[in-house]
């Protein structure tokens, strides 16, 4: 009888990737980002833990949409008051605040309960080349979980 490999919280090792998002379309590239997030990308894959990995993105202002997305893609929020609900397109996120165009992305792609929500703590989004995880020695995200 065959049994089905169910991974401890003991076992579980975490990688650090970096990811250089200059170029790169925003939908693609959140979904590569949320699959090693999720630890999909690892054999022992159990789907109630969080096996994912730590990604560092860079250059997140470089990132690209694809056709009029700039100015049709619309963010609502909404500030909790009556008639609160505020809206902006992906140009006036990206001109504020442009490493939340990714995070809004990755976070859209993951489990919407507590296990996305740790998931999505191992994200690290930063505008240009710098970041402060030197010391965990990241490597690059491998190009087969990569997609172009």
């Amino acid at each position: 009888m065959n049994t089905t490999y169910s991974a401890k919280a003991s076992e579980i090792q975490k990688k650090w990737y970096i990811v250089d998002a200059e170029g790169k379309t925003l939908g693609r590239l959140a979904s590569q980002i949320a699959y090693v997030l999720r630890g999909k990308h690892k054999p022992t894959f159990t789907p109630h833990m969080d096996m994912g990995d730590n990604v560092i993105v860079i250059n997140a202002e470089k990132v690209v949409l694809s056709s009029n997305k700039e100015l049709t893609k619309l963010y609502h929020r909404h500030t909790g008051f009556f008639g609160g609900i505020k809206t902006q397109n992906a140009a006036e996120i990206r001109a504020t605040n442009p490493e939340r165009l990714l995070e809004l992305a990755v976070k859209g792609m993951l489990p919407h309960n507590r296990l996305g929500s740790e998931c999505y703590r191992h994200l690290k989004v930063y505008v240009g080349k710098e970041h402060p995880h030197a010391a965990q020695n990241p490597q690059a995200l491998p190009e087969r979980t990569l997609k172009n």
